[in-house]
């Protein structure tokens, strides 16, 4: 079985793992039969295109910006910055077979068989965060007395930034996707017309905790998904410092060995070099790992300069509340 972790020792430059870990999935998948690792392979090479070619990326963050010159004008007492990123590495492998993984757990677990490759690759095609942008907003606490209505009020002012996303950026190039997530719940502060192309985490939040909206988009001048996030500063703290960081790593990799147990081995060879794949990643020491550009103490301290790990960062933007240092009387 080929792994993204027999390529992360020889010092090699992560285009140059991701071209040799490509080639060697299709030749495996050509040998096993295995053909979702054929998709696997395709979907790798879809990486490299997005790490290699920075023109249209050039023009994605300029149009982005618009949002982001709209926002400084319409709220200059709010405190917010924009990030942006293209899924690292490491990441994106897990969750590549976490799909895989999920989709057959899920179809075994309800008809007691397998699924087809076609089904499994269908569900893989809803990768849609390659490239994501996230907004985080704050209300500085020098404006609001009570910490419980600066919550609120903050949660007012994400909503009502929604509400304008998908008209504003359809109106630059990006066509909204239908979100493939039926939420059970969406708050009421959403507009009807907008529900069904957010992800509401912040009216469903997942059993760890996070918090956040999601939208998909198409960008219809570099023909790629983007994502974009919506958050409060505390949900973003949150999701990257606090519980929600800490518990979800604990609660997958329990989660992982759950479906482990419960699905016969050799049975499906999809599902198994998935599993394996994506416990191997977990099990991953970075202070080891060798990869040009690329350094770690341990798990925790980490320089990534090149996106292995912590995804490649192509916009930030930050904007400091205009009336950030008035007082309250």
């Amino acid at each position: 079985m080929v792994t993204l972790n027999d390529y992360l020792y020889n010092g090699d430059t992560v285009l140059k793992i991701i071209q040799m870990y490509s080639r060697d999935l299709k030749e495996s998948s050509l040998k096993t039969g295995n053909t979702v690792d054929m998709f696997h392979s395709n979907f790798l090479l879809r990486m490299e295109e997005l790490l290699v070619h920075n023109d249209f990326l050039t023009s994605q963050s300029q149009r982005i910006r618009e949002l982001y010159k709209y926002m400084t004008r319409q709220y200059p007492q709010l405190a917010f910055t924009f990030k942006g990123r293209i899924k690292s590495l490491i990441r994106a492998e897990e969750k590549f077979n976490a799909y895989i993984v999920e989709t057959i757990y899920n179809y075994y677990k309800k008809n007691g068989s397998f699924p087809e490759p076609t089904l499994v690759k269908s569900k893989i095609e809803h990768f849609r965060d390659l490239i994501a942008y996230r907004i985080v907003i704050s209300m500085p606490k020098c404006h609001v007395n009570n910490s419980d209505e600066r919550k609120e009020i903050e949660l007012q002012y994400l909503y009502e930034i929604a509400n304008i996303i998908p008209d504003f950026l359809e109106q630059r190039g990006f066509s909204p996707e239908i979100s493939a997530i039926d939420n059970a719940v969406s708050s009421n502060m959403l507009k009807e017309s907008v529900r069904p192309y957010f992800r509401d985490y912040i009216s469903n939040p997942s059993s760890y905790g996070y918090e956040s909206l999601h939208i998909t988009l198409y960008d219809n001048e570099s023909r790629s998904y983007v994502e974009v996030q919506l958050r409060t500063k505390d949900m973003d703290d949150y999701a990257e410092i606090g519980p929600a960081n800490h518990l979800g790593y604990e609660k997958r990799q329990l989660k992982e060995r759950t479906r482990r147990n419960k699905i016969p081995k050799g049975e499906s060879i999809y599902f198994d070099e998935a599993f394996e794949r994506g416990m191997l990643l977990q099990q991953l020491e970075l202070s080891k790992v060798d990869v040009n550009m690329f350094g770690a103490i341990d798990n925790s301290l980490i320089n990534d300069g090149c996106g292995l790990y912590r995804g490649r960062l192509i916009l930030p933007f930050e904007h400091l509340s205009r009336f950030q240092n008035d007082k309250i009387d």
